[in-house]
């Protein structure tokens, strides 16, 4: 299909800027739909110039953007196992026409192309010097990689770009060299953008190289080795300032039986069942003294049996300084450093589960690692017994009888000031029914002009995206995004809605529309921002199907004035203020309970006498 590539449809509703249930739509309705060329039943492939004439011909609006067009060739210039090493041959001709050539040591096979990767398709360099021109060399590359993740999303493990930053943030320094011995793509090493240098290794080489190539483009000076770190330690005696590694779960064959008298098990030989264990000890050994290492672990590795003896030994040396539980079910980060010479070791571990709350997660190791007393922070020789069970869902903060009553008082009174006051709204005697007409309708009259997010947003850059989660939540803006002229830019009055029934209005945050959101900019008018977000946010609880894939452009709207227009607004920005309000009260009960409840066990609170029956 070189030349022609295949699309999926995912693909087509990218460049249709519709829903993936608007392709099905299509297919299942219109007979002259494009027949799969390819793929598989559950994921067909389409020829792209068969959508495109097809889209053409039922005035269908799309654009293919070069990004669009270049990763479509290149993913149909050889299969999906050729993929990872395609992309890597587009990173380092990217490397060449910017005239720059990839730090790596003289051994290093991350970086030349495999024999038999180089794409025949004779467009393919054509389409990357116009993508770099258009975006710049890093930022082309940068699209190329996320296409790619996206694409192998079931079975390509990348570290989530929040919880690299947290890691680098914890463990790196501005100047420090830095090591990670599973690079995979180099997501952490590119998080720790004020290193003076890299180190990196894995496996893969494909990975290796697609790392080796980001971060030559990001600036970082890197030595990138594709090797197994465990059973081919390309870094031998080299000390970095900071390790940071999410290294491969479960793997029983890490070479244990030919790394038994390895030097690096400084703390205990890793039982074969214990691999993570051994990425632990690898990654202290590459640290220097007083260096810092984060290190991403399942949450069993804190508690399982045959480990006991070499966390007993990382905490009795101390050189683990806290497991933190980041999200329900994990992974857990285990913060190390690794001792100096004579160096007394702490008296207590953090142990902490931040329940998804990175930011609680930072504040505690700050408050930790500055002796200021953590609430999660857990004595060492209250750990050391036969289990060494470091999991912090089995350690809960201890406190004081007036501490204890200060948090249960204090959720007691948030949660009766919490009450909320229902809307005012008048009864009428008689209903009055109203004129409506659709989204749609006001789009064709010019009422409002409707804009949807790309589905991908260049990466890197710090230009402040609103996301689905941010939508959802009511926080502000959170993802972030390069500059790009694909973006769309909010501005004050712009609603914002999400196809699963949340919508608000913008105020004075300059941010990009993120992925899977939907514009709508009102001609203030004629029709009330407010009014406008309210019908989308309520709306759906009337049809009671809670359907992510109705389509917001058939929503019936009333047709009312300005004046009565802003009524219903203020009546909708009451009734969201209410739905707010018991969402915060849900937390602020759930609180409560699990207060109650640790307060009865620890013999902080007693039953009280029976209520009276009403």
């Amino acid at each position: 299909m070189s030349g022609d590539p295949g699309v999926t449809a995912g693909d087509i509703a990218r460049l249709a800027g519709v829903g993936r249930a608007t392709v099905s739509n299509w297919r299942r309705r219109h007979d002259d739909f494009p027949r799969p060329v390819g793929g598989t039943a559950a994921s067909p492939l389409f020829s792209l110039a068969d959508v495109e004439d097809w889209l053409t011909r039922n005035g269908k609006p799309f654009e293919v953007s070069a990004g669009d067009r270049l990763w479509q060739r290149l993913r149909a210039s050889g299969d999906d196992f050729r993929l990872a090493d395609l992309v890597g041959w587009a990173g380092l001709r990217l490397l060449e026409t910017r005239g720059g050539t990839a730090a790596r040591r003289p051994d290093d096979g991350a970086m030349p192309p495999r024999p038999g990767t180089v794409p025949r398709d004779p467009g393919l360099p054509a389409l990357l010097d116009d993508l770099a021109a258009e975006r710049g060399h890093r930022a082309a590359f940068d699209l190329l990689v996320e296409r790619y993740v996206a694409a192998h999303s079931r079975r390509l493990t990348v570290t989530r770009p929040d919880v690299a930053r947290l890691m680098t943030r914890l463990a790196c320094r501005k100047g420090d060299v830095v090591l990670d011995p599973a690079c995979g793509l180099g997501t952490l090493l590119l998080s720790a953008s004020g290193a003076r240098h890299a180190l990196a290794q894995d496996s893969d080489p494909a990975a290796a190289r697609i790392a080796a190539v980001r971060l030559r483009l990001a600036g970082t000076p890197a030595d990138v080795v594709a090797a197994d770190s465990l059973r081919g330690d390309a870094f031998p005696g080299e000390a970095a300032d900071a390790v940071v590694c999410d290294p491969p779960f479960g793997d029983r064959a890490w070479g244990h039986g030919e790394l038994t008298g390895d030097p690096r098990w400084e703390y205990g030989l890793p039982p074969r069942g214990e691999p993570e264990l051994a990425w632990v000890q690898h990654c202290l050994a590459h640290v220097r003294p007083g260096g810092r290492a984060a290190v991403l672990m399942p949450p069993a590795v804190a508690s399982r049996r045959p480990g006991r003896r070499i966390r007993g030994s990382l905490l009795r040396a101390g050189a683990l300084r806290a497991v933190i539980t980041l999200a329900p079910g994990g992974p857990d980060l285990w913060l190390l450093r690794r001792p100096e010479p004579g160096e007394r070791p702490p008296g207590a571990v953090l142990l902490l589960d931040a329940a998804g709350d990175l930011g609680r997660a930072e504040r505690e190791w700050r408050r930790h690692e500055r002796g200021a007393g953590a609430e999660s922070a857990v004595p060492v020789i209250d750990l050391l017994d036969d289990e060494v069970d470091l999991g912090p869902a089995r350690h809960r903060p201890r406190q004081s009888g007036a501490a204890f009553g200060r948090r249960f008082t204090g959720a007691l009174d948030r949660f009766a000031a919490a009450a909320p006051a229902p809307p005012a709204l008048d009864l009428l005697p008689e209903p009055r029914p109203l004129p409506f007409t659709t989204i749609a309708e006001l789009s064709r009259t010019g009422a409002v002009a409707v804009r949807h997010a790309p589905a991908r947003l260049p990466a890197g850059g710090d230009v402040a995206v609103l996301t689905a989660g941010d939508l959802a939540s009511g926080s502000a803006p959170s993802g972030t995004a390069a500059a790009d002229p694909d973006l769309v830019m909010l501005e004050p009055g712009d609603v914002v809605a999400a196809a699963a029934g949340t919508a608000r209005v913008v105020g004075d945050e300059r941010a990009a529309l993120g992925p899977y959101l939907t514009l709508y900019r009102p001609d203030p008018g004629r029709l009330d921002p407010a009014f406008l977000a309210g019908f989308l946010t309520f709306a759906r609880t009337r049809t009671g199907t809670g359907s992510s894939r109705t389509d917001l452009r058939r929503m019936r709207v009333p047709r009312l004035s300005p004046e009565r227009q802003r009524d219903y607004g203020r009546a909708f920005a009451e009734m969201a203020e209410l739905t707010a309000t018991l969402r915060e009260m849900s937390a602020l009960g759930e609180d409560l309970v699990r207060l109650s409840f640790d307060g009865l066990l620890d013999g902080h609170l007693a039953p009280g006498p029976a209520a009276a029956p009403r």
